[in-house]
């Protein structure tokens, strides 16, 4: 069951951000105004583990902005936030998918209601970023109909211990 963030669900929030394993990175290549990817496994796994979003109540009160969450037998499992973006697309700030569900199915529900809420609000489609080493992300983005749109080198530059870059996926209706 998906349900938007109200003030009485709100405490759920950032409760699916287990965070994931490094396991490698993804290559992007731009050939003839198209991108591909390869991927490059790492000698060395790690994990990984994102900051936790705080609670922000325009996500509640503006009809611009929304967080969803994904409930199994009243327990969040997962949860997308997004927002109307300057240049007409939904732009997805953060999906979240506890370990123990991931691969069953909540995070392909949940672009779903991402792609139902934008095309409320007449977005061209959605879009969001996430980084080269998220490898099982970006094959979640790509097996979702995403195509990468652009790549950032310099985002994530001025933190010594990212080695890492920012990928730009588009889903457009």
């Amino acid at each position: 069951m998906i349900i938007k963030m109200t003030p009485s669900n709100m405490k759920d929030f950032n409760k699916s951000n287990d965070g994931f394993i490094v396991s490698g990175k993804i290559i992007p290549t731009f050939k003839d105004k198209v991108w591909t990817f390869t991927e490059e496994k790492c000698s060395e796994p790690y994990f990984k583990k994102y900051e936790e979003d705080e609670i922000d109540l325009s996500y509640i009160e503006d009809i611009e902005k929304a967080v969803f969450f994904y409930y199994i037998d009243n327990n969040c499992v997962g949860q997308i936030k997004m927002c109307s973006n300057w240049n007409g697309y939904a732009l997805i700030e953060d999906i979240a998918v506890a370990k123990d569900y991931r691969k069953n199915g909540v995070g392909s529900a949940l672009i779903n209601k991402a792609i139902a809420w934008a095309k409320e609000r007449n977005c061209c489609g959605l879009m969001l970023e996430t980084q080269d080493i998220n490898v099982s992300a970006c094959h979640f983005y790509a097996k979702n109909q995403f195509v990468i749109g652009g790549v950032d080198t310099m985002l994530y530059s001025n933190f010594p211990t990212a080695n890492e870059i920012a990928i730009f996926w588009y889903y457009k209706f």
